[in-house]
């Protein structure tokens, strides 16, 4: 696909761009013909995955950041309106998990270091995000969450406070995006299965596990025109 044909083409922002589900994000997108740009901590690890979409160069970029920097985000999304012109599709897969320690016993550091992964990381992305989306009148907005956030289990506090405050950024911004063509919603997983273990090695133990692929078919849709009824929503992956 020449980059002429492609100037109608979505352009779509993965963040955790390297990891399982952003891996398997970028390739679905890609075949949907989406412009992509990765977004990660190693560029090298970033080119690796670009080169392996089916995509023309001139269809995808990376951005290697630490998105815990407020400046990161911003400079991220700069570059991708420069290049493209606009930013369609945020997919805030930014992962992340600490635990095994009880509340009573909880590092701080800890804390602060889950609260940076899932609240802030959301929260300067989507600032970056928004106000172009909004001043074009689209955009689709999805994050990972995980059960954990409304029903936390013993000695993963950390966590589930980080998930907690990730989707309250995202349900009150979609309350405000209200009627501008703009959503944000949010995806709830209990595991990714990589290994598609739900299928080679099924128990009571994976069997509401989901695949990166099924997440990213998921992804896909909520990212489409055809979602735009969906906004503020927490959708479960994890109900077999």
């Amino acid at each position: 696909m020449s980059p002429e044909a492609d100037l109608t083409a979505p352009v779509v922002m993965v963040t955790g761009a390297t990891g399982p589900l952003g891996r398997a994000a970028a390739h679905r997108f890609a075949r949907d013909g989406a412009r992509i740009c990765l977004v990660g901590r190693n560029r090298e690890t970033l080119e690796e995955l670009g080169d392996g979409l089916d995509l023309e160069r001139a269809e995808w970029m990376t951005v290697a950041g630490e998105l815990t920097e407020q400046s990161v985000a911003h400079d991220a999304v700069a570059q991708v309106e420069q290049r493209w012109g606009r930013l369609d599709v945020l997919l805030h897969l930014v992962g992340g998990w600490v635990g095994g320690t009880p509340v009573v016993d909880l590092d701080h550091a800890e804390l602060r270091r889950m609260l940076d992964q899932h609240l802030w990381t959301t929260l300067y992305a989507t600032q970056a995000v928004v106000p172009g989306m909004v001043e074009r009148g689209y955009g689709r907005i999805v994050v990972i969450s995980s059960p954990f956030a409304t029903t936390p289990g013993p000695r993963g506090a950390s966590y589930a406070i980080g998930k907690a405050a990730e989707e309250v950024v995202i349900r009150s911004l979609a309350r405000e995006l209200s009627s501008s063509g703009v959503t944000a919603n949010v995806l709830i997983v209990r595991t990714i299965d990589e290994k598609h273990e739900r299928e080679s090695q099924p128990s009571a133990k994976n069997a509401s596990w989901a695949t990166a692929e099924e997440i990213a078919d998921t992804l896909a849709f909520i990212a489409s025109p055809a979602a735009g009824a969906i906004n503020g929503a927490r959708i479960p992956l994890d109900g077999r």
